[in-house]
């Protein structure tokens, strides 16, 4: 069901939320030690049921951020959108460690396996989110995206994963990562879910100082809008396959009356970059509070230094200690000038790129991944490779606008997304348009 049948159900009273929690609670149960979409279950009440990535607060509740050093911490408070929502928490959703990976196989409680076929990886970060979403496990998920982490999960799972406005959603209890490009985002099973959703976490929040309101959105009429096809998001590190597909789905956006036009966008290319100088730096200065002094995971020692030490040693992981170490480095004296600041350059010429183009266009339009699904282990070894699985997602982050991935078709059993990008706090004019699209790619 969807989330817009379960609601109209509730409301006309065919079923109760707990009833309608109770065969998600099942579904969970039967499919859940297969896919590792969940790191815990909740039995509670609410309006209707939800998923929560794993680094979003829902008071009384573990909240883990995928880190053996948060295993055991009860959140004290809810984060915003959850008091928003007012829904029932079917459980917390698993997720890389602190949000930081592309996979969904940096989680210190095990990968998430993809639910169309349990020997892919299902995207990261908000990897439990997509694949419970696509599992039917939950009909809705909330996860967050800080270069991808939404909108690549859905695009592997073959789900919808909608990032909004940087500030459109409110950030308060979200487990920071880097604190100028995180933004909540939903999971669903179409797009009318995530407008539900959106629609009621929106808009700006006392608790929150970079919280924004979104413009209200006239009728769109698919006849009058142009899509831009980056030249630089179509060419070289693209699979063929997917490029394949996109290709495809753009040519029936331009049967439908859409005008397409190719465009340039040459900053883009650096992204990925800029990204990996920015967001380390970021992470950094945020994981500093992890200490085994105040909370969370702590080893005991002869002085506080060896706390420090001996906690952060045991209980991050691997990939988290490469990024603090990057983003030390990067912040550190005689580099910052050369790379933080650097990448705070290219970062606002990506944002002119963006603005250079909706002079002319109304949406970008390019394929979400680079590549397919790939083999969980496959890419484990190989760092580059998998921050590469950023390239055509990051650039919105950087540029703090919204963008959505859909599904646009499949090779095998391995879904392909194609991401529509819009200008910021058009995130109503987006959604309606991905609505229009939907239709035309889900014939």
């Amino acid at each position: 069901m969807t989330l817009k049948e379960i609601i109209t159900g509730i409301e006309k009273k065919k079923f109760s939320c707990q009833e309608i929690s109770g065969r998600y609670l099942d579904t969970i149960d039967k499919k859940n030690k297969d896919i590792n979409a969940f790191i815990s279950v909740n039995r509670g009440e609410g309006d209707f049921p939800i998923a929560i990535k794993d680094n979003i607060l829902v008071k009384g509740l573990k909240c883990t951020a995928g880190s053996r050093i948060l295993e055991n911490y009860i959140a004290p408070y809810n984060a915003t959108v959850i008091d928003k929502l007012g829904a029932f928490v079917l459980g917390k959703t698993n997720l890389d460690e602190f949000a930081c990976g592309s996979s969904g196989e940096f989680s210190a409680f095990g990968p998430t396996k993809n639910p169309n076929d349990l020997e892919y990886v299902a995207g990261g970060s908000s990897s439990g989110s997509a694949a419970a979403v696509a599992a039917d496990m939950a009909p809705v998920a909330l996860g967050s995206d800080t270069a991808g982490s939404v909108r690549l999960p859905a695009s592997f799972c073959g789900v919808v994963g909608f990032k909004p406005t940087y500030g459109a959603v409110s950030r308060y209890g979200l487990i920071a990562m880097a604190s100028s490009l995180d933004q909540i985002g939903i999971l669903s099973q179409n797009i009318e879910d995530a407008e539900i959703v959106f629609d009621i976490i929106k808009g700006k929040d006392e608790m929150d100082s970079t919280t924004l309101e979104v413009e209200e959105s006239d009728k769109v009429c698919l006849k009058d809008l142009v899509f831009g096809l980056p030249k630089e998001c179509f060419s070289q590190g693209i699979d063929k396959k997917v490029l394949e597909i996109t290709n495809k789905a753009v040519k029936e956006l331009e049967k439908q009356g859409a005008r397409i036009e190719e465009i340039n966008m040459p900053d883009l290319g650096y992204g990925v970059a800029c990204y990996y100088i920015i967001m380390p730096a970021e992470l950094s200065a945020n994981l500093a509070r992890y200490d085994g002094v105040r909370y969370g995971s702590s080893e005991k020692a002869e002085d506080l230094f060896s706390v420090y030490f001996k906690t952060r040693e045991k209980y991050f992981g691997k990939e988290i200690k490469r990024r603090i170490m990057l983003g030390t480095y990067a912040l550190s004296f005689g580099y910052y000038e050369a790379y933080y600041l650097r990448a705070l350059k290219v970062r606002t010429k990506i944002k002119q790129d963006f603005d250079n183009a909706f002079e002319k266009i109304d949406f970008v339009l390019t394929p979400t991944a680079p590549v397919l699904p790939f083999k969980i282990g496959q890419k484990i070894e190989d760092p580059l490779s998998l921050y590469m699985m950023d390239l055509l997602t990051v650039p919105a982050n950087l540029a703090g606008l919204p963008g959505i991935s859909l599904p646009v078709g499949s090779i095998g059993n391995l879904p392909v997304g194609a991401q529509i990008i819009g200008p910021a706090l058009k995130d109503k004019k987006l959604l309606k348009t991905a609505k229009m699209l939907e239709q035309i790619w889900t014939q």
